[in-house]
């Protein structure tokens, strides 16, 4: 899984206009679908108090319609949050999420262009009962890791440059941030709880990204089959950890990933729920459209109204399940 955010002044397979292109799109970082059309009245006992927390894939970075401040956050009134929130019509909303943020951004300020993001905690408080939560892709450098693989895969399109860039000394970097990106997950939720003790609170995993199977699509997603199976790999040990930290913490992981097999950056415009490096619908690079953000909210919906179990299935503690800076 592979949630692009920022990438460099670079040569290789990337032109520098394209990649001027996706700096501006995931750093400031489809049809618009009607929130509520389609979904089940909300159940009885629906929150009264609903605050969503998170990166781009819960933003929602070029989806219409951009709304929100800082404009710097490129949040859509069309992310899962709103589509949420237009089901369960809770009282009160907020959503605070902001592309580019990292676990730090929820403790503290996040610097975005045009202004300051507060830190997203102090939208709770003691009154919220509902919590939905996407981070983690940012603090293991999803946007440099995007940057790496486009220009090192495709220099070797029959071998996995950028699984052996990572992979030195006998060890997987990416395996390595993961792990210490853990902890920090583990903090989020004590102080999510701390602030909120009545809240349901709801770890939101990332959706597929990179085929779940097979060689990918060279070159149109410019990761060789090697470097593809490699990182399919490391989005589901990022999953298996978020669920890992799930438990740990007493909320409730739930699993984008299973329900969007199938919807990857390789189908065809409509089937897609992800973008790819050149969007083909109103998204930023490598993050959900509209479809996808409507594929969210569908499993956030499901576990709130009681269908779905509190650890998904798909995510071992071995950690294999998919991949994505996400923003």
């Amino acid at each position: 899984m592979l949630p692009v955010h920022g990438v460099a002044r670079r040569s290789g397979t990337f032109t520098l206009p394209v990649l001027t292109l996706l700096v501006i799109t995931l750093c400031i970082t489809a049809a618009v679908v009607s929130p509520g059309r389609g979904w089940a009245a909300p159940a009885s006992g629906s929150p009264s108090e609903y605050v969503a927390l998170g990166d781009s894939y819960v933003a929602g970075p070029g989806i219409p319609r951009q709304s929100g401040l800082p404009l710097g956050c490129a949040r859509s009134d069309n992310d899962y949050p709103a589509m949420v929130r237009a089901t369960l019509r809770p009282e009160r909303f907020r959503d605070v999420s902001c592309s580019g943020a990292t676990t730090a951004n929820l403790t503290g300020p996040q610097a975005v262009p045009g202004g300051s993001n507060p830190a997203q905690l102090n939208a709770l408080t003691a009154s919220t009962d509902l919590v939905t939560v996407g981070i983690g892709g940012n603090d293991i450098g999803f946007g440099e890791i995007v940057i790496t693989c486009g220009k090192l895969s495709s220099s070797q399109p029959l071998g996995a440059a950028c699984r052996d860039h990572y992979r030195r000394g006998g060890v997987d970097g990416l395996s390595a941030r993961i792990k210490a990106a853990a902890p920090k997950i583990d903090a989020v939720l004590a102080a999510i709880r701390e602030r909120s003790p009545r809240a349901r609170v709801l770890l939101v995993g990332y959706p597929t990204i990179l085929p779940d199977s097979g060689p990918g699509c060279y070159p149109v997603v410019p990761f060789s089959p090697g470097d593809v199976a490699w990182l399919r790999d490391t989005e589901k040990a990022l999953n298996a950890m978020l669920a890992q930290s799930a438990a740990r913490g007493g909320a409730q992981f739930v699993d984008t990933y299973g329900p969007s097999v199938g919807h990857d950056v390789c189908q065809v415009p409509g089937r897609k729920w992800v973008e790819g490096l050149l969007p083909t619908s109103p998204a930023a690079p490598a993050h959900p459209n509209a479809l996808g953000m409507r594929n969210s909210a569908a499993a956030v919906l499901r576990a709130v109204q009681g269908r779905e179990l509190a650890r998904s299935s798909g995510f071992s503690r071995s950690g294999s399940s998919g991949f994505s800076r996400a923003g």
